[in-house]
């Protein structure tokens, strides 16, 4: 932590995501309350600001939001609470530029192609409808993230800036325009398709999209065959200038660097809030009403997340081991994601659909089969990691899957953690996890009950292993590997101009 605490006080982040660490509303007496954001990457960057001083540039997604950024001329504001020395920035856009920004290009589209699931003999249509919202909306918004950047790095020129994930492709590209001597770290926190996925677009959006990208000095991603296919995108879509063996793209006279930075938690803010009052008035309850066995899976309502084969493998399970039968409960804790695009809606009542099926054609009068909660409650979800026996992360595709480190983390009763070869945990979890493909339902209900009768001390084994490997690779060393590279390009750099310094004097 030490090392990051002085990186950060040499060099202060700006941070830019879609969704910030915190959302204003009002509450029904009239007050402001605020509201911790959800999702993987804001859990992980709240975690890495606890040692670092940040300014977190994100969209106001509520009116009250938008209140606070009038209130203060539209600039930054303190975050307080939220790791040390953090502000907050919003980026205020109109409704039907962040609906076209966000549910119709960044959600489905390119979140689609980055999962794979598209089913291309139906969808996607690119008609008039999506390129106007390409131009309108998420070129737009990222004209407008990257417009608030540059107002930040006018004030602290040296900063750092890291952009997060799959909304904000195009944005380098404005900010290096702006600012060519900043340097520009891009992170994204899901899958890199292969080429094939991204010819779904027309050439001027994927061109765009990599164009955006390369306008960074390093792309970070979760495992090296994510930066691969970024390089093999490059290469195949762009004609880029490609080396596999020092992972670069040469664009523009600039050496663009690829790299693979596994993303973690900060073990000590999640084992408090695991030790948290909020989080013990959920165990009593799951205490109370758990079986001889606890299966949980704790996710997004996504179809990445692969709900429904889970469901299908449990459902293959106790056909074959009726023996469970009344001893076992799996807990199902969804979080409601993106309910304003038609697929994921569709998604949720298919869940409803097949958890009521298992739970009628197993179930009685004493005992349902699957417990099936779709909300958003982190204190509830935490209790469930402390006690399950097995958890199931079977995605289908998976940037990392946080929950696969987190719940392992404060797991209490050595729980076996079931993980699909797809999920980017795998890279570091998969020789302690029981390791499936995401699509072999009966390898799912086979790892269940390997799981489940699997000797005390080999799950405890299993267990402390991965609580070994997320402790040492936290999320500050996820940050330290960043800013080591970053040193190195910058060093890098300067020995080039340096060089061609001395030769243009040479010349003279």
């Amino acid at each position: 932590m030490e090392r990051s605490e002085q990186a950060g006080r040499e060099a202060p982040l700006i941070l830019v995501s879609n969704r910030g660490p915190v959302t204003f509303r009002r509450d029904q007496t009239g007050a402001r309350t605020t509201s911790q954001g959800g999702g993987g990457l804001v859990t992980a960057l709240t975690g890495l600001v606890e040692g670092t001083p940040a300014l977190w540039i994100s969209a106001a997604t509520t009116e009250e939001d938008a209140l606070v950024a009038a209130e203060h001329g539209g600039g930054s504001f303190p975050l307080d609470g939220i790791g040390r020395d953090t502000r907050g920035r919003f980026v205020l856009m109109d409704p039907a530029t962040y609906d076209a920004y966000y549910n119709v290009i960044a959600n489905p589209i390119l979140w689609f192609i980055q999962h794979y699931l598209w089913d291309l003999s139906n969808a996607p249509n690119i008609t008039i409808a999506e390129l106007d919202a390409w131009e309108h909306g998420y070129q737009r918004a990222n004209r407008q993230f990257a417009e608030a950047v540059l107002a930040e790095l006018d004030r602290e020129p040296q900063a750092m800036v890291m952009l997060h994930d799959y909304h904000l492709y195009t944005a380098p590209e404005i900010i290096r325009a702006g600012r060519p001597d900043a340097f520009l770290h891009f992170f994204c926190h899901i899958p890199w398709s292969q080429p094939d996925a991204w010819r779904i677009l027309p050439p001027h959006m994927r061109e765009a999209i990599l164009r955006g990208l390369l306008a960074n000095d390093i792309i970070g991603f979760h495992t090296p065959r994510y930066a691969r296919n970024f390089l093999l995108c490059c290469e195949d879509l762009l004609e880029a200038r490609v080396d596999y063996k020092r992972m670069l793209v040469t664009w523009e006279g600039r050496e663009v660097w690829a790299r693979a930075y596994p993303i973690s938690v900060h073990p000590p803010t999640f084992e408090r809030l695991a030790a948290s009052p909020e989080v013990a008035a959920y165990e009593g309850p799951i205490l109370r009403r758990r079986r001889a066995h606890l299966v949980i899976r704790v996710d997004r309502t996504d179809l990445s997340k692969n709900t429904l084969r889970g469901f299908l493998a449990f459902d293959v399970f106790l056909d074959r081991y009726p023996e469970f039968k009344e001893e076992i409960t799996f807990f199902s804790l969804l979080q409601p994601s993106r309910q304003d695009v038609p697929e994921y809606i569709e998604y949720v009542d298919k869940i409803r659909e097949l958890a009521s099926h298992i739970n009628t054609k197993h179930g009685n009068t004493d005992w349902m089969p699957i417990s099936l909660n779709i909300e958003s409650n982190l204190p509830r979800a935490v209790a469930a990691y402390k006690h399950y026996d097995v958890l199931m992360v079977n995605s289908i595709f998976d940037g990392m899957n946080l929950v696969a480190k987190e719940a392992p983390l404060v797991n209490e009763r050595g729980g076996v953690l079931i993980l699909s070869e797809n999920a980017g945990a795998h890279d570091e979890l998969g020789s302690f996890a029981l390791s499936v493909n995401p699509f072999d339902v009966e390898a799912q209900a086979q790892a269940l009950h390997t799981a489940l009768t699997m000797p005390l001390a080999e799950r405890l084994a299993r267990n402390e292993q991965i609580q070994r490997i997320v402790r040492e690779n936290d999320v500050f060393k996820w940050l330290d590997a960043q800013r080591a590279d970053i040193t190195a390009k910058r060093v890098a750099a300067r020995r080039r101009r340096a060089r061609a310094a001395r030769g243009g004097a040479r010349t003279g």
